[in-house]
């Protein structure tokens, strides 16, 4: 059997043999739609992927967003989110004290209206979001262990910047199960 694979705000990061999302239309993209509003069937998909794209919905709109993605899985199905990891991002702060390194962390890249980050998680509040929408089996995830990894994207982002040896990982990754 075939999985059915959703990539969401895919940007420059497209993988091939996956639905591919984005906002935008300068991108390779399968699909251009907003991530809050997909045109597709639900209980369709085996594996969603959004890397570092939920902190670009609006906070009171995080659940929804979680529940609407969790309704195009299947039953077993996975949502796997990688987000900027606050505590991460305080402790290269308090340690660094170099504002300018973290600043697209906590607020994006605003180049675009669209590319602002409206809320921050760090891994409790983040398995809290999951378990609301009505997920379970919340747990961590490795970029290295994934069928993606060979897709350097800011799941595999590391301060200082590509030292993904010696640096800190800065991303989020957890995963959640439809039940």
């Amino acid at each position: 059997m075939e999985l059915n694979k959703l990539h969401l705000g895919c940007g420059k990061a497209y993988i091939e043999g996956w639905t591919n999302v984005d906002l935008f239309s300068n991108v390779k993209a399968d699909i251009y739609a907003d991530i809050q509003a997909l045109p597709l069937p639900r209980n369709h998909f085996h594996l969603i992927y959004a890397s570092h794209v939920l902190e670009h919905v609006q906070r009171h709109t995080v659940i929804a967003t979680l529940t609407h993605w969790k309704d195009l899985l299947v039953s077993g199905g996975v949502l796997r989110l990688a987000v900027p990891n606050f505590d991460a991002v305080v402790d290269r702060y308090c340690n660094e004290a170099n504002l300018d390194e973290v600043m697209g962390l906590l607020y994006g890249g605003q180049n675009h209206p669209k590319n602002y980050h409206f809320i921050t998680f760090n891994e409790r509040t983040l398995h809290r979001d999951l378990k609301r929408a009505g997920f379970g089996d919340v747990r961590n995830w490795d970029w290295r262990t994934t069928e993606h990894r060979n897709v350097d994207d800011f799941s595999q982002c590391y301060l200082p910047h590509m030292e993904k040896e010696t640096g800190t990982l800065m991303s989020l990754n957890m995963e959640a199960v439809k039940p």
